[in-house]
């Protein structure tokens, strides 16, 4: 189902005729970190909330509450980190020219 929805919402973006709300491209940063922070945070809340209560019943209800608390702390952390990350990767690798 998810990869239905997923298929469904790229369709959507790609059909130019219909109105589609749409960020400008400066945003892109700021939303790749959203969005990455959001995806991580609750892969992360998830794994430690299994881990620390089990599958039960209060572990949905565990799981959001820690997430909600989690994804705005690491989406602060991942627009102050990133540019920290970018400069280091920049110091690891070799130019190619």
């Amino acid at each position: 189902m998810a990869l239905e929805l997923t298929s469904v919402l790229l369709h959507m973006m790609r059909d130019r005729d219909k109105e589609i709300l749409m960020l400008p491209a400066r945003f892109a940063p700021v939303l790749f970190g959203l969005l990455l922070s959001g995806f991580m945070s609750c892969i992360v809340t998830c794994i430690a909330t299994v881990k620390e209560v089990g599958l039960g019943p209060q572990t949905l209800a565990s799981w959001m509450g820690a997430w909600s608390l989690s994804w705005p702390v690491a989406f602060i952390v991942v627009l102050f980190v990133a540019p920290l990350t970018r400069r280091l990767v920049a110091l690891l690798v070799r130019s190619d020219a």
